[in-house]
Formats: C-alpha cells, sequence, structure tokens
C-alpha cells in the first residue's frame, strides 16, 4: 500500500479524487492502491525547555543559556492532533512506501519530515511537488515524483531556521523578563520579530524628533505654465526676496526646448510580498489576510502557489499561457467579463516573451504568482479583489512597453548683478543669471497601461496601474504648450513658504519592503529584487510577525499607520545588544539560512555560531549592572482599558465564511465588515 500525506484535509480531498482513493475512511481516503491522509498543519513541534530537564521549567538566570544537546520534537498537546497522529503512525507502520504531498515549501516539508520522524518511518519516500492545485497539476506531479532525499537541503534549511527560533528566542526572552521585566511582564524576543519592531520604533523616533524647518521656493508663471528656479530654494526668508525682486518685472526667456521619448516596460508577475503590498495600498487589506486570500485562491486552483520570492517564471510555463489566457477570456463576475476585451488583443498570435518575464535561472523551488486558467466563480467580494490583481498583472506581461514623451523646457531671466555695478554695459561680468525650468509628460501609446484602464464593459473602474519610478510613465502627465527657443515676454515670479516634512510612518505596505530589504530604503524593482537574500523572515511568515507583534501589543494601527506602543518603545530602548535588533544582521542569518538551502553553508555551522551568540548575549545582559527595566502597565490603566467601550462590530450577515478564522462568517455594519466571531477572539475587520 502507497501511503499521501497531504498538509490539510482540503487538499487531501484533491489528490485522492485524482488517484482513485474514493472510500473515506477515519482519519484517510483508501482505494485503488493508496491510502491518502493528513495533518493540519504543524502537529509536531521542537520540544521545550522543560521536556529536556526539569530544572528548565523554572525562570531564572542561572539556568541560561539552555543549550540542548540534540533538540527533539515532540506532539502537540492537543486531542485532536494526538488522534490523527495516531492514524497516520498506523498506516505508516503498514506502508510499502510514502509519497510526502506537504506543501512544497519550506515550512511543508519540515511539518511532514517531523510527523515521519516521530512515526518512525522506514520505507522508501517520494516527494510530489506541485505549484497549483489544478488536476492537470497534481496528474503532472505524481507522474515527476521524486526520492525526498532530493528536498534534504529544504529540511535542513527549515530545522536550521526552527532552532535558531528556540534557541534566540527562549533564552532571550527569558533573560529580557527575568533582568529588565522585573518577571511581572514578558518580553518577547524573537529572531525576527525584534529586528522589525525596532524598524518601526526608529522610524517614530525620526519623526517625535523632527523639527520642521521653513523654506522658500522661487518660481514663475509664463504662458500658463510654471517654471521653477534649477536654484530657487532658499533657507531664509530674506533671500528669497532678494532673488524675487532680482527677477521681477524683467522678461522671461526661453533657453531651449528638448524632446525625449522613453518607454516603459510592464511591472513584474507578483510574488507574495509585492502582492501584499498592493493589497495593502489599494484596499488596506493587512498582509494577513492576503496571505489567507490567495492561500483560499489557490486552493479553489485558481491562482498557483503563493508563498514565493520570485517574480519570474520558468521558460516551460510559456507554452501554457496562452491556456491561461483563454480561461480569463471566459471568466465572468456578476455577468461581465472584465478581461475578455484585454485579452482579445493578444489572440491569434505568439504571446511576447521576454527574459523580464520567463527566465529559469531566476526559479527555484516555486515560480511568480499567476492565474491557473481555471475559470473563477463563486469568489467573495474579497477573494475578487485580489484574483482580479493577479490576473490583470499576469496579463500586463505580455502587453507592450507604453510608450510617453517628455518635453523639458528651459528658460531665464537675466538679471544685473549688483557686485558688478560700474562694469560695462552688456559685458558677461555685468549680467546674471535665474534659471528656471519646467516638464511635460505624454502618453504615445499606452501599451499595458490599458490593462488598467476604466474597465468600459462594467461601467466601473479598474485596479489602478502600478506606480513606477519617478520619471517613468506614471508620473504626473502634463501636456506644455509648444514653446520655441528664443521666445520672451512678461511672467509673474512668486515665493512660496514651504516646511520640511518628517519621514513617514512604517504602513504594513512599506514595512513588508522594508523587511524585504532588511531596512533599506530602495525604490529600484530590480536592486531590491538583488536584495532579497538579505532580508528578514520569509515571505511566508512576515504576515505572521507583523501580527504577533499586534498581539504582544507592541504596535498598533491608526488608519494605516504602524504606531510603536509606550511597551514597544522601552523594549527597544532597553535592548542594547545589537544582534538582538538589527535588520541587517538578521538579514544575514537569513542569507545562511537561504545558502543552507542551495547546498552552500553547513546547518552546524549555522546553529553552532547561533549557540555562540546567544551565549555572549546572556553573559553581557547578566552581568549589566544598570538599573534598566521595562514599566509595568499600571492597575488604573487597567481598569481604565476594562471600563472602555468596545466598538460594536457590524451586525448584517452576508452569508461568506470569514477570510481569517474561517470559523465564522462576515456580517457587514454602516462602515466595516467584520467577523461574527469576534466575541471569541477573532480580529478580522475590513473597512468599506
Amino acid at each position: 500500500m502507497i501511503v499521501c500525506i497531504a498538509e490539510k484535509p482540503s487538499v487531501a480531498a484533491d489528490i485522492a479524487r485524482i488517484i482513485g482513493a474514493t472510500a473515506r475512511r477515519d482519519g484517510y481516503y483508501e482505494g485503488n492502491g493508496y491510502q491518502v491522509t493528513w495533518t493540519f498543519g504543524h502537529l509536531c513541534e521542537l520540544k521545550m525547555p522543560e521536556d529536556y530537564t526539569p530544572m528548565w521549567r523554572a525562570w531564572s538566570l542561572s539556568a541560561l543559556p539552555m543549550i540542548p544537546p540534540k533538540f527533539g520534537i515532540r506532539l502537540k498537546e492537543d486531542q485532536g492532533v494526538k488522534k490523527q497522529f495516531a492514524i497516520i503512525e498506523s498506516l505508516f507502520q503498514k506502508a510499502d512506501s510514502i509519497i510526502n504531498c506537504g506543501d512544497a515549501g519550506q515550512e511543508g516539508e519540515l511539518i511532514q519530515r517531523w510527523v515521519m520522524q516521530k512515526a518512525q518511518v522506514k520505507c522508501p519516500v517520494q516527494r510530489l511537488w506541485i505549484s497549483s492545485m489544478t488536476d492537470e497539476a497534481i496528474r503532472e506531479g505524481f507522474a515527476k515524483l521524486k526520492s525526498q532525499t532530493e528536498y534534504q537541503s529544504l529540511y535542513l534549511a527549515g530545522l536550521s531556521r526552527a532552532v535558531g527560533d528556540w534557541l534566540l528566542g527562549i533564552n532571550a526572552t527569558r533573560l529580557y523578563t527575568i533582568k529588565y521585566g522585573q518577571n511581572r511582564q514578558v518580553l518577547s524576543i524573537g529572531r525576527v520579530q525584534t529586528p522589525t519592531l525596532a524598524l518601526i520604533v526608529n522610524r517614530q523616533k525620526e519623526i517625535d524628533n523632527f523639527k520642521p524647518e521653513p523654506y522658500w521656493v522661487l518660481a514663475t508663471v509664463y504662458r500658463d505654465t510654471t517654471f521653477t528656479a534649477t536654484k530657487g530654494k532658499f533657507t531664509s526668508k530674506e533671500e528669497g526676496e532678494k532673488a524675487f525682486k532680482n527677477i521681477e518685472g524683467k522678461p522671461f526667456e526661453v533657453t531651449s526646448v528638448e524632446k525625449k521619448e522613453g518607454k516603459e516596460t510592464p511591472p513584474s508577475l507578483y510574488d507574495l510580498t509585492s502582492l501584499q503590498v498592493d493589497c495593502n495600498r489599494k484596499y488596506g487589506f493587512s498582509a494577513e489576510l492576503t496571505l489567507n486570500l490567495i492561500q483560499q485562491l489557490y486552493e479553489m486552483k485558481l491562482t498557483t502557489y503563493p508563498r514565493v520570492d520570485t517574480t519570474f517564471l520558468p521558460d516551460d510555463v510559456y507554452p501554457k499561457c496562452p491556456q491561461t489566457m483563454n480561461g480569463l477570456y471566459q471568466a465572468k463576475f456578476a455577468g461581465q467579463a472584465p478581461y475578455a476585451e484585454l485579452v482579445r488583443p493578444l489572440g491569434g498570435k505568439a504571446l511576447k516573451k521576454t527574459k523580464k518575464v520567463f527566465d529559469s535561472t531566476k526559479v527555484t523551488d516555486h515560480h511568480a504568482i499567476i492565474p491557473t486558467g481555471v475559470v473563477p466563480g463563486g469568489l467573495s467580494d474579497l477573494q475578487l479583489k485580489v484574483y482580479d490583481l493577479v490576473a490583470r498583472r499576469f496579463i500586463a506581461v505580455f502587453y507592450p512597453d507604453c510608450k510617453f514623451s517628455t518635453t523639458t523646457v528651459m528658460g531665464k531671466v537675466e538679471v544685473n548683478d549688483p557686485a558688478a555695478e560700474g562694469a560695462p554695459v552688456g559685458t558677461k561680468e555685468a549680467k546674471e543669471f535665474v534659471e528656471f525650468k519646467a516638464t511635460g509628460k505624454e502618453i504615445l501609446d499606452p501599451g499595458w497601461r490599458v490593462v488598467y484602464a476604466k474597465d468600459k464593459a462594467s461601467g466601473e473602474e479598474a485596479t489602478e496601474a502600478p506606480a513606477v519610478a519617478e520619471g517613468g510613465a506614471a508620473a504626473e502627465e502634463r501636456t506644455l504648450p509648444t514653446f520655441q527657443k528664443g521666445e520672451s515676454g512678461p511672467h509673474t515670479p512668486t515665493l512660496t513658504e514651504k516646511w520640511t516634512t518628517p519621514p513617514k510612518y512604517y504602513t504594513e505596505a512599506s514595512l513588508l519592503r522594508a523587511m524585504e530589504t532588511a531596512g533599506k530604503l530602495v525604490d529600484n524593482e530590480e536592486l531590491r529584487a538583488a536584495m532579497k537574500e538579505n532580508g528578514i523572515g520569509r515571505p511566508s511568515t512576515r504576515a505572521a510577525i507583523i501580527e504577533t507583534l499586534f498581539k504582544r501589543h507592541y504596535i498598533r494601527k491608526e488608519r494605516k499607520n504602524l504606531v510603536a506602543t509606550p511597551t514597544g518603545i522601552e523594549l527597544i530602548d532597553i535592548i542594547h545588544e545589537e544582534l538582538l535588533k538589527s535588520a541587517e544582521l538578521t538579514g544575514i542569518w537569513e542569507k545562511k539560512l537561504r545558502d543552507i538551502e542551495a547546498h552552500k553553508y553547513d546547518p552546524k555551522q549555522f546553529v553552532d555560531e547561533l549557540k555562540e551568540q546567544v551565549s555572549d548575549i546572556v553573559r553581557q545582559v547578566i552581568g549589566d549592572q544598570s538599573n534598566r527595566h521595562v514599566a509595568v502597565t499600571s492597575e488604573e490603566d487597567l481598569k481604565k482599558k476594562k471600563t472602555q467601550k468596545k466598538p460594536q462590530p457590524p451586525q448584517e450577515p452576508t452569508g461568506q465564511p470569514c477570510p481569517l478564522c474561517g470559523k465564522g462568517h462576515i456580517i457587514k455594519g454602516k462602515t466595516a465588515y467584520g467577523c461574527s466571531e469576534w466575541k471569541n477572539g477573532c480580529t478580522w475587520r475590513q473597512p468599506f
């Protein structure tokens, strides 16, 4: 008998149907020589300190650092978990071979490997590796099964990550709680969580400490067009007024008119982070909500595997793209076919193939998120928003470049130089110029931007076009009048007072980008892609990290802004060990984990280095003689919080399942959607 093990019951049901295991049993399916069972996420976890020795049960500085001689795993303390594991173990013991059908990623590999280890599997194991849940993809996957040994480095990277998180998280959390939390408040420290919190706290301090300063900008209006002085920013009003008077009443002369045509290539396909960023910017979705929605679309067979960090497709996907386009052509929502008119121009000819989209060297385990070609149906409003983003992005990459024209007009106002008074009139020394500049952009051929234009069929506004780097066609369009070099005439100068502005608060969108680049401010798409290896966290875990900061009350949300709470700020202030809060250093760890996966780094060396670093941190903190501590919330503050009225959730049922917990349904009110399970702790809420 061949036993297949999937990561959740719904996936197991799809696999069982495809391979003919149609008889339902308690905890598995059976038939056609197969038994198909499942986990539901992590059944096993790393042992807790007290599992190694009773001495580690109590939180004590003398017990630190806690470094087990060998890490072990245990079943989670849950009756449902224990029941399902017993079924799995029984099937494994009788199996001739096993097929690991877990989620095709690092975490999925770890989940199933631990279950097999706990069940002491002895028979051969093969691996099913698929990028979508369509019937065709599952069949292809079963036709191309590989030995599990080929994924050993993936498992070792996942194991190293888990061990690293245990070593740092448990030791540092106990260390700081005992030393600085006065044992009255748990100070949670995490390998990715704490550097992420530090990014938010440091940005907030920049904003709080920012002192706005005035400056004055010199400009002039000539032929109803505003020209800005190229050196017209003054730090004192007196200097600005002096420059203003020097040009007032004197003629403006056009010195050059330059037209330059340019083109803008379509935006890259989505990886998980860029999808989360766009969903947050356009719809206000949290990173966790976006991940839940795209996971649902994946399980509905509508989109490919979501937990990816590449924006490329392998070359062998290209022949399948026309079929995917055909599925989009047939898609209908509320009686409208939103993609039919967009796909039609691409039909009847070969789809464009570029290295920006198809590059097998940029794809490892999974490719960018794209539609599968399965015709969608029965989507909720939220699911449809995410699907629409993915669908339009896929269509756009096959469209031609957007072509535009940039016009730059330079002008000047000639003024007398007071320092040169007495010099012969007309000599070079007697003249001074104030130079001005105006730019305009005109779209010559919208190309791929048509995909994001107004949907004429439905009469509704489609998803807005992605922003591009400054200077691209997405910059504000302004068609200038026709100017001629040498023309001149009267103008109206202006001197405008402005103030310097502080940095912006992080939103979930900008924080995800910062995590991706280890805190570096990077706008360039290619450079950002190159820095992903040193980002903090993985695309699949960043949403959970942000949610953890919310749950531990280290940050809160004010509209879209992420704001650190006093506790969050105090925690970062109290951490002097740069290793714990540096995004850059954490990014180096992430790079090593990726190298383990790519057979370029020794997992034992990674863990040994981390053991040494944790030991050093413990020595430094225990030796700290300062009286630092994090203030504990007073009883009065707690009473105030308890007496504050909680906002009532919306009440009108919609019949749609909650995208976060899945237990409740979405209820609708005057200003927002919410989950019916709000009394039981579900935090999902979405404004209109």
